[in-house]
């Protein structure tokens, strides 16, 4: 799937018109929040400054992780509990 596929078919699952996160890689971490009760696990950003956290997709599959490193251009995701 190119690049350009997947971003269709991620906007095509948030009403055809969604933004994407503006990641700025000196103000926010790549990160994979992962429930330790349940195993859900949400892709998104944590800011370097205060450690908010920002989810922007749900993790189900390792083709749903290579698409979010994909779709923001970052290689390495930490895992966080």
């Amino acid at each position: 799937m190119t690049g350009k596929s997947f971003i269709s078919k991620l906007k095509s699952k948030h009403k055809g018109n969604a933004e994407l996160f503006p990641y700025d890689e000196a103000k926010h971490e790549a990160v994979i929040r992962c429930s330790i009760c349940t195993g859900e696990q949400v892709a998104g950003f944590r800011s370097r400054e205060d450690g908010s956290f920002v989810g922007v997709m749900v993790i189900q599959s390792e083709k749903d992780l290579e698409g979010f490193k994909r779709l923001y251009r970052v290689d390495d995701v930490k895992k966080i509990y």
